[in-house]
């Protein structure tokens, strides 16, 4: 039995004999890499929770870069989940090049994935999955989805969701909650949700009319000799992150005292154990369950944070399971007088180069992408720079979009949204038809153009960073900084609402941008009903048909004062 630290770096000895990271050859990496390594665990109790979230329709595996950058606030400065890099592997006692310092970290990630491979990928998933309930007993186990499954594929795109929904129900998952499935509209997410076989639980989410509860707020389970009571909690700053008028009849919220009467109900009806299924976000989660009691677990999702070992606030297990497939984390929970005693943890990377794909679940991908297949790897391009999203301030991917809306859309200045979904591409890769949807497929694509003051692109850049650094959670409403092409600025993250933004300068011409001047301003992902403009993915592929080759030069436009 390998312990949390041997478990982290499985695979050192072989770096350390071939002389370093990113030195050599996949075959070689796998070798240090076993499925039964990655799985492996001692067993605690009898009831297993499961949890995967985010997975952003990826079906197939992927490249996917942590962030470089996650600066917290006030009292979770310098707290996980914002460590990153160096810090996060002497954090968690990493070493460098290793399989784990590859899959939670950007550190070395390019000559890393080289060597790694794609992680994620539901059929792996699944084997993950199966596994775990043959060893367990599936009657002591409990399969939980965190939401943003539906939406971030070309499929889920162009099916509505259907891809995801028949992928996931074979799954078998017990209950999820939800996000982005929101943006399909409420006619839609209402026709698929009144189909699942488990339930969808949202107790925040009420019928704006009526003010009175729209889903079920929690279910309880009999698993492992315990009844468990799942609360299921919904993003809830949904209608400001996302058009509110694709689902006006619902309202949203954190709703802390709902979760605190749903925690006491559940323990009355005889729940030995709570969990909150939760799309939160982290600090949010981090701060609720220091205020709410009772709460055993919460399996936090929408801030894509993957860490290796759970956050405890008292008595409570903050649980961070990653984004698009790449982790699925396992709580082992014993259990006795009605009450948890203990707990066993593992975090489980899902290395598709060393996981062996479910035959049946392989197959049904297959059978829901087939009709899609010769669009999907449609080549548009090929990239010399490595394309990523994540990151508090700046991604490559996103300079690309930022680029292409200025020459596209013949803007001076161009914003692309801070949305932490988006897969990664290697120098060298092909950007086909799929790679450009993983970072864009949404139900608001329109690529506007519109002439704003200096003074609205400063508020823009001001509400945003409040919602990102506002040191109370509760006021941060998701998203990571929105990205500025043809624009740099300076922000201070310490000030406060209004005096965060400054020094900003037109790139080009190096000249300051005027409160009283409007410029030409283009962008995509508007919340705002009846915006104008050609979906996004258009204008980036317009792009690339004249600027096939991708080369981006490091992005310093934005000067932080952390």
């Amino acid at each position: 039995m390998i312990n949390r630290r041997e478990f982290l770096m499985a695979g050192v000895a072989v770096t350390a004999i071939a002389g370093g990271a990113g030195t050599w050859t996949r075959a070689a990496a796998q070798q240090g890499l076993s499925e039964d390594q990655l799985l492996d665990m001692d067993g605690k109790g009898k009831l297993t929770l499961l949890h995967i979230t985010d997975i952003h329709a990826q079906l197939k595996p992927v490249y996917f870069r942590e962030p470089s950058v996650n600066i917290g606030v006030g009292p979770v400065a310098g707290k996980p989940p914002h460590v990153t890099g160096q810090d996060f592997l002497a954090l968690y006692d990493i070493e460098p090049g290793t399989p784990a310092a590859y899959a939670l970290t950007s550190e070395d990630f390019v000559s890393l994935a080289r060597s790694y491979g794609r992680m994620g990928g539901i059929d792996r998933v699944a084997t993950v999955i199966r596994r775990i309930r043959d060893e367990r007993g599936s009657d002591n186990v409990l399969l939980l989805d965190g939401g943003d499954t539906w939406q971030g594929s070309y499929t889920a795109q162009e099916t509505q969701a259907a891809d995801m929904v028949t992928v996931m129900n074979a799954l078998q998952p017990d209950a999820m909650t939800g996000h982005w499935e929101f943006t399909y509209g409420a006619e839609r997410v209402s026709e698929l949700i009144e189909n699942l076989p488990f339930a969808f639980l949202g107790s925040n989410i009420y019928d704006a009319e009526w003010d009175e509860p729209a889903f079920e707020a929690w279910k309880m389970y009999e698993r492992g000799g315990a009844r468990v009571a799942v609360i299921g909690q919904a993003f809830p700053y949904t209608p400001i992150a996302n058009p509110r008028w694709m689902f006006s009849n619902w309202s949203f919220g954190i709703r802390e005292e709902d979760i605190a009467k749903h925690v006491s109900d559940a323990r009355a009806a005889g729940a030995e154990v709570v969990v909150l299924l939760s799309h939160n976000g982290f600090d949010v989660d981090r701060k609720l369950a220091g205020r709410v009691e009772g709460i055993d677990v919460i399996l936090t999702g929408h801030t894509h944070d993957a860490l290796p070992e759970p956050v405890v606030v008292g008595s409570t297990l903050v649980i961070a399971s990653g984004s698009n497939g790449k982790f699925l984390s396992r709580v082992d929970l014993e259990v006795a007088d009605g009450a948890v005693k203990g707990y066993a943890h593992r975090l489980i990377p899902i290395f598709s180069d060393v996981i062996a794909r479910d035959p049946d679940m392989a197959a049904l991908i297959d059978q829901v992408r087939a009709p899609y297949e010769e669009e999907l790897a449609r080549e548009l391009g090929r990239t010399e720079s490595l394309l990523y999203r994540r990151g508090n301030f700046n991604g490559t991917y996103d300079d690309l979009f930022c680029q292409a809306l200025l020459t596209e859309r013949d803007a001076e200045i161009s914003l692309s949204p801070g949305f932490r979904w988006g897969t990664s591409l290697l120098p060298g890769d092909a950007i086909t038809v799929e790679s450009l949807h993983n970072a864009c497929a949404m139900t608001y694509p329109e690529a506007y153009r519109s002439m704003m003051s200096g003074t609205l692109i400063k508020e823009i850049l001001e509400d945003v960073a409040d919602n990102l650094f506002n040191v109370d959670p509760y006021y941060q409403q998701g998203g990571d900084m929105v990205r500025v092409g043809g624009m740099g600025y300076t922000i201070d993250i310490h000030k406060p609402f209004g005096s965060r933004i400054s020094d900003m300068t037109l790139l080009a011409t190096g000249a300051a941008v005027e409160p009283a001047r409007d410029y030409a301003v283009a962008g995509w992902a508007s919340v705002n009903e009846g915006t104008e403009g050609p979906p996004i993915w258009d204008v980036v592929e317009s792009y690339l048909a004249r600027n096939p080759v991708v080369t981006l030069q490091e992005n310093n436009s934005v000067e932080v004062r952390a």
